[in-house]
């Protein structure tokens, strides 16, 4: 199966940030992938208002995200922001949608990133249930960037069925952290011997952009990474598009050469 990495870099305009997506998965259906994966925060970039702009699996951007994935008979897996729990307006929720080629799945991500300065708590609700898809017979499990550093989703994504993990992030910059970003990625891949496939938000420095306060806003280097923690293929820290083939039978190899779900203990 081809799938392609849409590293982005996003914005404040929903509109344009609706444009990018358009494009790139246009570009990647062009390319021959059947699936595409934009990063966390697609809709609208951190360090931005989400309050305002939270709406259901049903709105008008999300809406618009699933006609793009018809247009271009592609399944699209990208970042939004959906009402918090409480339904007041308070908080929203960091929400994954998966849509096109019959498929309608969300996540909500768990791990909420209250770390190096920044505190996601503050305007969004976590998740609670790990969520896995279904696509010509290979089951898909999802994670949203700060969930990288957290094992157990990965491996209960492998024992739910999951030969690709899927993770859309906007990684935080900093001293390190692109090093811990690959580091995370392949260290998950040898976890639960699944491909990681871990989009990002490009770098904003790469484009002249200075990121302002402590909003996590991308460092780029999005990977693929084979289920034995081999990074397959990888962008620099600038926008791009990322082409994989990937071969779900390297997944039972890799099982059978290193059984770590089946020798595991539970405490």
């Amino acid at each position: 199966m081809l799938i392609a990495l849409a590293q982005i870099i996003t914005g404040r305009d929903l509109a344009g940030n609706l444009a990018l997506v358009a494009d790139h998965a246009a570009r990647a259906k062009a390319g021959g992938a059947e699936l595409v994966v934009f990063p966390e925060a697609t809709m609208r970039a951190f360090g931005n208002s989400l309050l305002d702009i939270a709406e259901p699996l049903d709105g008008p951007w999300a809406s618009r995200v699933r006609a793009i994935a018809a247009e271009q008979d592609i399944v699209i897996v990208t970042g939004m922001f959906t009402p918090g729990t409480a339904g007041d307006g308070s908080k929203v929720r960091n929400t994954l949608l998966v849509t096109g080629r019959g498929i309608e799945a969300s996540y909500d991500k768990i791990h909420l990133f209250d770390a190096f300065g920044f505190a996601e708590s503050d305007t969004v609700d976590a998740g609670a249930e790990p969520v896995t898809f279904e696509f010509h017979g290979v089951t898909f499990g999802l994670a949203t960037c700060y969930d990288i550093r957290f094992p157990d989703l990965f491996t209960e994504n492998a024992d739910r069925g999951a030969d690709i993990n899927i993770v859309c992030a906007s990684w935080g910059s900093g001293p390190g952290k692109a090093e811990q970003w690959k580091l995370l990625a392949r260290a998950r891949a040898l976890d639960s011997t699944t491909f990681i496939l871990a989009c990002g938000q490009g770098d904003p420095a790469s484009q002249g952009i200075e990121p302002k306060g402590a909003a996590p806003t991308g460092v780029g280097h999005s990977v693929v990474v084979s289920p034995l923690g081999e990074v397959l293929e990888e962008l620099d820290a600038a926008p791009g598009l990322l082409f994989a083939d990937l071969d779900t039978a390297v997944v039972k190899e890799a099982r059978a050469k290193l059984p770590v779900l089946a020798n595991r203990h539970k405490f």
